[in-house]
């Protein structure tokens, strides 16, 4: 699968890439400079390219911006992006002084993204912590996806199962990314106090 990182040249962007790139994927890091996608490209020796020119040849965007760029950068790269699947990663955020809370918006960002883009969006791999993706091993904790379109959700669940030692969990409709957006939340509050670096472990199913 050939799978473009959107914003990769961040500490998540970088760290999936080397998962994937370890995992025989074909994985091209895009930023608006040409220059940073090179040089972040370089230190986990994958492509790089533009924004627009990593989307236009790919089987799966990964939409790896910062929350508060991410509808902006989804249209910007609308015609780039055509009809080529996204799985937005992105969690809107309030940093309070008693700790960090979800988003009050209604809906998630992945679905304020879908109205930005022709084709289908998922979101997912909201659990996983750059550094905990970027560690010696994989991590050993489950991955969830949520997505209307069948296609897409494959897609994204064959990725996130190829970047965890845990199990790639389908977490059902797009209408769920609140859910798992919020979750990001409840893991950096719990990192904070307990100054671990926490994940997510599912049990009880078969």
């Amino acid at each position: 699968m050939r799978v473009a990182i959107v914003g990769g040249t961040g500490p998540f962007g970088r760290a999936l890439a080397e998962r994937l790139r370890e995992s025989g994927d074909e994985v091209v890091i895009g930023s608006r400079e040409a220059a940073r996608a090179a040089a972040a490209a370089a230190e986990v020796g994958v492509e790089g390219a533009t924004n627009a020119e990593a989307v236009r040849r790919a089987d799966l965007v990964v939409l790896a911006t910062q929350a508060d760029a991410a509808l902006n950068t989804a249209r910007d790269l609308r015609e780039a992006i055509g009809t080529t699947p996204v799985l937005s990663v992105a969690s809107e955020l309030r940093i309070t002084a008693g700790g960090v809370l979800p988003s009050p918006e209604s809906t998630s960002i992945a679905e304020r993204i879908q109205t930005e883009l022709e084709g289908p969006v998922v979101a997912g791999l909201h659990s996983l912590a750059a550094s905990n993706l970027g560690s010696e091993r994989p991590p050993d904790e489950n991955a969830f996806v949520c997505g209307d379109d069948a296609h897409a959700k494959h897609l994204a669940l064959e990725l996130a199962g190829r970047v965890t030692s845990g199990r790639a969990l389908d977490a059902g409709p797009l209408a769920s990314a609140r859910a798992l957006e919020g979750l990001t939340a409840v893991l950096i509050n719990l990192n904070k106090r307990y100054r671990g670096h926490a994940g997510v472990r599912i049990t009880g199913l078969p």
